[in-house]
């Protein structure tokens, strides 16, 4: 899954441990994510993800 997290992330200024913090979702999750490697991801991961970054979740993990 191609995504913008560690690029949304950085620009925000947050770590990956604080934006685990924020979103509930755990620090491996955000790694695997962001490395591309997750192969299945619940709906539920990425919209506390996007919640957490004030994105949507199409801007994080679909936008072109």
């Amino acid at each position: 899954m191609a995504n913008r997290l560690r690029e949304i992330r950085l620009k925000k200024g947050l770590t990956q441990e604080e934006l685990a913090a924020i979103s509930g979702v755990s620090r491996p999750t955000i790694v695997s994510l962001e490395k591309g490697e997750a192969r299945e991801t619940k709906t539920g991961t990425l919209t506390k993800l996007a919640d957490a970054l004030g994105e949507s979740v199409s801007a994080v993990f679909f936008s072109q």
